[in-house]
């Protein structure tokens, strides 16, 4: 259930403040001013430092060059701690499996399911939403026309020998079996990777599983696409996985929101 309160504008009237409520949990979004009207609506995931109203204002160009609307979600760090953000809730703080009405996942198809009845929708993330909409493809999917994933911090293998964050083994058999891996590597995903995006940051998980993935988030995403890529062949399996790269970018969200490959990423088939 979906309902919705105040309209502020803001920033010079850039964007556009709102408050709805998901199911009894209320949300912040910020839409462009821009846009309104158009016919087709994408949803923008945020970073780690939950600046949504930046990610909104950020993606102007992308929206003016594809013709979008553009909202943007807030999911505060207070409510919306890694575990239930980067990770999606799949997973509680001490590890165990949540039921899937508890995903995060669950909040986001209710906001974007009665849109879709009128236009059709896309989504874009990067960084630590990024993480968020791979790991969305990975286990909840999406009816969303493309998703794309831009420079993740780690991403799903489509493996079940490797454990959830990093592969979808751990979870239960029926989000770890070949049927699953399946789905995933069917998702409308397209990877969205600087090419300067290539070392470890401030931010960047140095743990010993997530660096077998790779070195950067560059790397790590690569990895990921020609695994699926192989898996899909040797299986023969639909892959519907895309990758497109952004030359001399590192981690900058709005350089690659304003690079023309990110209207490709997100349009193209």
């Amino acid at each position: 259930m979906l309902s919705t309160a105040l309209f502020v504008f803001s920033n010079a009237q850039l964007s556009i403040k709102s408050e709805v409520v998901v199911s009894g949990i209320p949300l912040t979004l910020f839409s462009l001013s821009q846009g309104i009207g158009s016919t087709r609506k994408l949803f923008v995931f945020h970073g780690t430092d939950r600046n949504a109203q930046e990610y909104c204002e950020h993606s102007a160009t992308l929206a003016t060059a594809g013709g979008f609307s553009v909202t943007t979600p807030l999911f505060d760090k207070e409510r919306f701690p890694s575990w239930r953000y980067h990770r999606g809730g799949i997973q509680d703080e001490k590890g165990q499996l949540r039921p899937r009405h508890e995903w995060t996942y669950s909040i986001v198809e209710k906001l974007i399911r009665p849109i879709q009845r009128a236009q059709p929708v896309y989504m874009i993330g990067h960084s630590a939403g990024g993480q968020f909409l791979n790991r969305m493809c990975a286990f909840a999917g999406t009816s969303a026309r493309r998703v794309v994933v831009g420079n993740p911090g780690s991403v799903i293998f489509p493996r079940s020998d490797w454990k959830f964050p990093f592969g979808m083994g751990g979870l239960s058999p029926s989000l770890s079996s070949d049927d699953a891996i399946r789905a995933y590597l069917a998702q409308p995903m397209t990877f969205l990777l600087g090419t300067a995006d290539n070392k470890p940051d401030e931010n960047f998980d140095t743990s010993k599983e997530a660096m077998r993935q790779g070195g950067g988030r560059l790397q790590r995403s690569t990895n990921c696409f020609n695994y699926g890529k192989n898996l899909a062949q040797k299986r023969g399996w639909a892959f519907n996985w895309r990758l497109e790269t952004v030359k001399e970018v590192g981690h900058d969200h709005q350089k690659m929101f304003d690079a023309p490959e990110a209207r490709k990423a997100i349009l193209e088939p």
